[in-house]
């Protein structure tokens, strides 16, 4: 299994205000769903923030994503582990596979794969 991407999640109401804030540093936004906005920069496309107001399908709002390139490998392992499955593996409307767990320092990490 390979990780692809880590991106950090920051819980805001002030979308608009925080796509201007990171656009001074050179961040455009990538994707935006409504309750999620993901902005990244031009030059390394991987290096990517997103806002979220609140997550559509979970409980909580992720504190990281980290984009793998097998989710069901990652969820096999996760699960053996023993570690909280805060939200369970599900295939999302808007393009993903995921799953959220809660590391030990009690961040909830939203791991994901794009089918």
């Amino acid at each position: 299994m390979a990780v692809r991407r880590v991106v950090p999640n920051i819980q805001s109401e002030a979308a608009q205000e925080s796509k201007e804030f990171y656009g001074l540093l050179g961040f455009e936004e990538v994707m935006n769903l409504g309750w999620i906005m993901t902005l990244a920069s031009p030059s390394s496309p991987a290096a990517q923030i997103s806002v979220m107001t609140s997550d559509k399908t979970a409980p909580v709002v992720p504190d990281m994503s980290i984009e793998v390139d097998d989710v069901d490998a990652a969820y096999a392992v996760i699960r053996e582990s023993g570690a909280e499955i805060v939200h369970p593996l599900q295939d999302e409307e808007w393009g993903v596979r995921r799953f959220f767990v809660r590391d030990p320092s009690g961040r909830v990490v939203n791991v994901l794969g794009h089918r």
